[in-house]
């Protein structure tokens, strides 16, 4: 089978794993172990880790704080201010297209008394800069854009709506986890960020929240208590593998970045254009945006994605967030791009990963083509009859 699906989770590098083996076996101390050299050697590693990610995203190592994974750092980030400045302001910003784990945290802080304004995206997924300066009052405390987009690969102009928070005195929180590796990321750009472990060849489980201490320092009410741990601000027995190995993945990533992603751009062109060529209707779906290089989402008017992946044998693909694929409905992404329901479900994930080569993009515009003429001559034929 082909794996096209390294939005939804990567496997971990070998040179990864390798690092983090030792901290299972021979070196499995508790990093809060105070009185021995077990303790020691974790709380070492801990450090070297928060090190090595702090460096590759222009952070501090004390503003980086480890939690279970982007999701966790979401939820903290979000929930954490909006306590910790209710007093200023219950309005938070965000965007349409978010991942889940900021929508639904917002639509639960909408619940505790918070007022959340969704900012519509354009045809290509892309948020305006100047609405979201026009949606800012004076009870804006906080907004969370995406630095790339899941499901289309769209990338935010972070950078931009970045100034006009700062200009404004609102905080800005970015989920970085599919960036993180495949762009250059940057906290300067933030004030809170968060990234996750498996989506840069890292283990599952593990992921960092990047929190501002300076201009501004940002205050969170922590919700994870606990031994005190991170700062108190999310008590828990750190998992000493897990940072080991996110902390070996960001190091690994940072490393190749430049030619990977010219790499997997002309893997992504390639697809997007051989599908093109031997298929009449297929739309790229964010094509005229600023886009991850390994992330195509396609749109085959005349099918189902459910469908095309059940015949679709030789391929891992996906209708969109990992996260959200059971819903049974129509992707959010897509529906505030002002795609139909039909044009919706007629959508389809690919990206494109580490182990991606010419001769499997070959073999995916193969069986893609294959599969979408079968299944559209099979529903001209029920029509027909």
């Amino acid at each position: 089978m082909i794996y096209l699906d390294y939005n939804a989770t990567t496997p971990v590098d070998p040179v990864v794993l390798e690092r983090m083996l030792p901290y299972f076996s021979e070196q499995f101390g508790n990093a809060s172990s105070a009185a021995h050299a077990y303790g020691w050697a974790a709380s070492e590693a801990v450090k070297q880790a928060r090190d090595i990610l702090a460096g590759h995203i222009g952070a501090e190592e004390r503003e980086l704080i480890f939690t279970s994974g982007a999701t966790e750092s979401i939820n903290l980030a979000l929930k954490g201010v909006a306590e910790a400045y209710r007093s200023k302001g219950t309005h938070i910003i965000t965007c349409q297209t978010e991942h889940k784990a900021v929508l639904d945290t917002c639509k639960a802080l909408e619940f505790d008394g918070f007022t959340v304004t969704y900012l519509p995206v354009d045809a290509h997924g892309q948020v305006d800069v100047q609405a979201f300066s026009d949606a800012i009052t004076d009870q804006t405390i906080l907004a969370a854009f995406m630095w790339a987009n899941n499901e289309t690969g769209v990338v935010h102009p972070v950078a931009d709506l970045y100034a006009v928070a700062r200009e404004r005195g609102v905080l800005l929180l970015t989920d970085a986890t599919q960036a993180l590796g495949k762009l250059p990321v940057s906290a300067e750009h933030a004030d809170l960020l968060a990234v996750s472990g498996h989506k840069v060849y890292g283990p599952k489980g593990i992921g960092a929240l990047y929190v501002s201490r300076r201009n501004p320092r940002v205050r969170l009410v922590p919700h994870l208590d606990g031994g005190g741990q991170e700062r108190g601000l999310r008590g828990g027995t750190l998992n000493v593998p897990g940072i080991v190995g996110l902390g070996a993945a960001v190091d690994l990533a940072a490393g190749q970045i430049g030619t990977e992603a010219a790499r997997l751009a002309t893997l992504r062109d390639r697809l997007e254009a051989g599908l093109q060529e031997r298929l009449d209707d297929v739309t790229v779906n964010g094509a005229s945006a600023h886009r991850l290089p390994n992330t195509a989402n396609l749109q085959f008017a005349g099918i189902r994605a459910d469908t095309f992946m059940a015949a679709a044998r030789g391929l891992a693909v996906s209708a969109g967030s990992a996260c959200s694929s059971a819903t049974g409905k129509p992707s959010h992404v897509l529906k505030a791009m002002g795609l139909t329901d039909a044009e919706a479900f007629a959508s389809i994930r690919f990206s494109l990963g580490r182990d991606t080569t010419p001769a499997d993009i070959e073999a995916a515009i193969d069986e893609i083509t294959a599969v979408v003429g079968t299944i559209r001559a099979d529903t001209a034929h029920v029509v027909a009859s």
